[in-house]
């Protein structure tokens, strides 16, 4: 990729999927480093990789969730690099349960991780990307931030609050004249352990839900998704749509407006797997 060397790049939720593709493919197109994860196994093998292609690289454990620590994380990568000019905002969990009987814990975890992960994130790091001089937010929604689905209300919410406070940084960063660009991307199913690791309702076999997705939803690879994503931001597009699927679904529902609901509720109702 042309366009990041030289650059000083932050990706959490690196040990795995979408995080580990774009730290890796952000290294082998010349730039710097700062990866994060709660999942230091996965982090570990994600440094190795840039280690084995001689990218400078800082890793930590960060939960992302805690505010303080994402701060003081902020200033120690500015410290260590000298400069950050791009923050991915990538780390995110998936829960699946109907809002009847899903747990308000349940819906507050995803919303604490998947928005205001994100939000910690982008306010962390705005400062320096701003003196940078050449700045770059990259937040990762989620196809789930252009429409919703049953079952899907904890994501749909984090990934629309994530569209919503994106797109307005995007129209500040250019109204204040700051030197900082803002992408919004929407990935559809991409080939990660995302599935596997999420949350479910009471009554959801966890296990059916992620063969579901992994067989007839996942259709991207990660280090596809990251080419994609990182070809949109050195264009610097609003709006990074990952996946055919998510180009699909984005058409239908600029098309239908919210006759997209009776379409999708009908299909994916049959698809589901429903609590026993």
């Amino acid at each position: 990729m042309r366009g990041f060397a030289g650059k000083v790049a932050v990706v959490t939720g690196a040990g795995s999927g979408i995080g580990q593709a774009l730290a890796v493919e952000l290294g082998r197109s010349g730039a710097s480093l700062a990866i994060s994860d709660i999942d230091t196994e996965g982090l570990a093998h994600t440094e190795e990789q840039l280690k084995a292609i001689g990218v400078p690289v800082k890793t930590d454990r960060l939960d992302v969730t805690e505010r303080e620590a994402f701060l003081l994380y902020a200033d120690a990568v500015n410290e260590h690099f000298g400069k950050v000019n791009q923050i991915y905002n990538n780390a995110g969990i998936a829960f699946t349960g109907d809002i009847e009987v899903s747990q308000f814990k349940d819906i507050e975890r995803v919303m604490d991780v998947d928005f205001w992960g994100v939000v910690n994130g982008t306010k962390a790091f705005l400062p320096h990307l701003i003196a940078s001089g050449d700045g770059h937010v990259v937040n990762i929604s989620s196809v789930f931030g252009l429409f919703s689905v049953p079952g899907q209300a904890a994501y749909n919410s984090a990934k629309f609050a994530v569209r919503g406070f994106t797109e307005a940084l995007r129209q500040e960063m250019i109204l204040a004249h700051h030197p900082v660009r803002v992408t919004t991307v929407h990935p559809g199913g991409i080939k990660t352990a995302i599935a596997r690791n999420a949350g479910a309702a009471e009554g959801l076999d966890r296990e059916q839900l992620a063969n579901m997705f992994d067989k007839k939803l996942a259709m991207t690879s990660p280090q596809k998704a990251a080419r994609i994503i990182l070809d949109g931001v050195h264009k610097n597009r609003a709006r990074v749509l990952v996946g055919p699927d998510a180009k699909i679904l984005d058409l239908m529902v600029r098309l239908t407006g919210s006759g997209y609901q009776r379409i999708i509720g009908a299909s994916l109702g049959r698809m589901m797997p429903r609590p026993t």
